[in-house]
């Protein structure tokens, strides 16, 4: 992270979080934990309900997948969550996330402009639709590649939900221990076995909302 010094009381807060000040909280969420509260079963954990008892009241500005880990802000006051939410709403912050894909992609880096559209079949699938879909906009970069998978650097320039999940099957790709998103090229893709979703937001830029300071966080 460059720009604040964590203050954390490490012997109570979970170490996922990374950084803590009077007006957010950065976290590494883990692969598992909601978000959100279930629409279902609202006894579930989930963040809030996690970090609440240590940290206070808590605004959330984004959200993660239960399956995908990585990094995210939440807000310690109205007036935080009011200046973050628009940074979000602008597409102000830079998100870019690591993903573990098969099979292996015929390129190292492409720029995916397709429109999503949210909710488009019956297992409720995000899928590109050209014609009732909202602009969405990402980047793929190949890190690393192994026999029979590739490491990817995605750059989020929209946030339409499973943007990441949805573009890549629309590029005949899977990510690895995805159940849902799974192109024809995927499922028949010799790959490593794994025991969750192979996506996490590994990089997040944004402007502090009080004093004004870029604070970028990495992982992985």
């Amino acid at each position: 992270m460059e720009g604040e010094t964590p203050s954390l009381k490490k012997s109570k807060i979970p170490d996922w979080v990374l950084f803590t000040d009077v007006s957010l909280v950065v976290i590494n969420k883990p692969a598992g934990l909601l978000s959100v509260p279930d629409g279902y079963n609202p006894s579930l954990p989930h963040l809030r309900s996690v970090l609440e008892p240590y940290l206070g009241k808590l605004w959330m500005v984004h959200r993660l997948d239960k399956e995908t880990s990585g990094l995210m802000v939440l807000a310690r006051d109205a007036d935080s969550h009011r200046e973050l939410n628009r940074q979000f709403r602008e597409h102000e912050p830079i998100k870019r996330y690591t993903a573990q894909v098969a099979p292996q992609p015929s390129w190292n880096e492409i720029s995916l402009d397709a429109p999503l559209k949210v909710n488009a079949d019956r297992a409720h699938r995000t899928r590109v639709d050209f014609e009732k879909g909202k602009p969405a906009r990402t980047d793929f970069v190949v890190r690393r590649q192994e026999e029979n998978w590739a490491e990817l650097v995605c750059t989020l320039h929209t946030g339409i939900t499973h943007q990441i999940r949805a573009h890549l099957y629309h590029l005949g790709l899977g990510i690895l221990g995805d159940p849902l998103y799974q192109p024809p090229q995927f499922k028949t893709a010799s790959k490593p076995e794994v025991e969750r979703m192979m996506l996490y937001a590994s990089e997040l830029t944004f402007t502090h909302p009080k004093t004004g300071t870029l604070l970028r966080f990495r992982i992985g």
